[in-house]
């Protein structure tokens, strides 16, 4: 290979893989903190400036998921970059945001059930009940307990994702399977944005009319021709103005009046 990742660069983007949540926002969420993890994997890479824009607009791309084991998506992507890098005729490199995408969601949710639903609460229960008797070591025990495998999942993940990677890549991309796994993982990531979409995005509408004495409620009626219609709508219609080149500012703007408004009328 004409370009390697060395362990100093993997070390730069574990450190950094703790600023992570330092930059979210809510239009992207962590995408600042995961771009900037991979500024050393992408100046190691990429000795063109053109190269190293186009790799930090990649990774520019929406992205939320547990920080614990976000590394392990670091890892892969530094691998894939790394392939992009050495085989620029031959690698698709729209597979690196696409596998990105698709482990994000399925990952956080084994990232959430064990740091927020399992560490975290054992932790805490035994800082809890020490601090309560007046000791120190109530805090320190919490603090030691949660960030021992919340490390060593980061350390891990990153380290074996970029192995895995490595010694994957190249198998899959002379087997041609790499098409194959672009069309599930866009297939996957489709379903990840729909998840969110029904599940972070609340549109109801308060209309309502009588009809025989009864009072119908339009949401009803919505919710039972397809459920969380409306957000599906609201997003359609974001993603169309989105395509016509809006800016985001003016689209959040809008949408931050117009929902004053439709409250104030009394529509949703």
């Amino acid at each position: 290979m004409n370009n390697a990742i060395d362990k100093k660069t993997l070390r730069s983007v574990f450190w950094r893989s703790f600023a992570l949540q330092g930059a979210f926002n809510y239009e992207k969420m962590q995408n600042v903190g995961y771009a900037y993890a991979m500024i050393p994997v992408i100046k190691k890479l990429y000795k063109k400036e053109n190269d190293q824009a186009k790799a930090l607009q990649r990774h520019l791309a929406l992205f939320n998921s547990t920080v614990a084991v976000t590394p392990a998506i670091m890892g892969i992507n530094t691998a894939m970059e790394e392939q992009n890098a050495n085989h620029p005729e031959s690698f698709n490199s729209n597979s690196i945001n696409a596998v990105k995408a698709a482990l994000m969601a399925p990952l956080a949710g084994v990232g959430d059930s064990l740091f927020m639903g399992t560490f975290r609460v054992i932790a805490a229960g035994i800082g809890v009940s020490l601090a309560k008797q007046g000791s120190i070591l109530g805090p320190i025990l919490f603090l030691v307990l949660y960030n021992i495998p919340n490390i060593f999942i980061r350390i891990w993940g990153l380290k074996y994702g970029y192995q895995i990677g490595v010694n994957s890549l190249e198998k899959i991309q002379e087997s041609g399977l790499m098409d194959k796994i672009m069309q599930i993982v866009g297939i996957i990531g489709m379903m990840v944005v729909g998840g969110m979409v029904a599940t972070m995005l609340t549109v109801k509408t308060t209309l309502k009319f009588s009809m025989t004495g009864a009072t119908v409620k339009i949401q009803s009626i919505l919710d039972q021709i397809i459920p969380n219609l409306l957000p599906m709508l609201l997003t359609l219609l974001i993603f169309y103005f989105i395509r016509k080149k809006v800016s985001i500012s003016k689209l959040t703007v809008s949408i931050l009046i117009l929902g004053i408004l439709a409250h104030i009328v009394g529509i949703l």
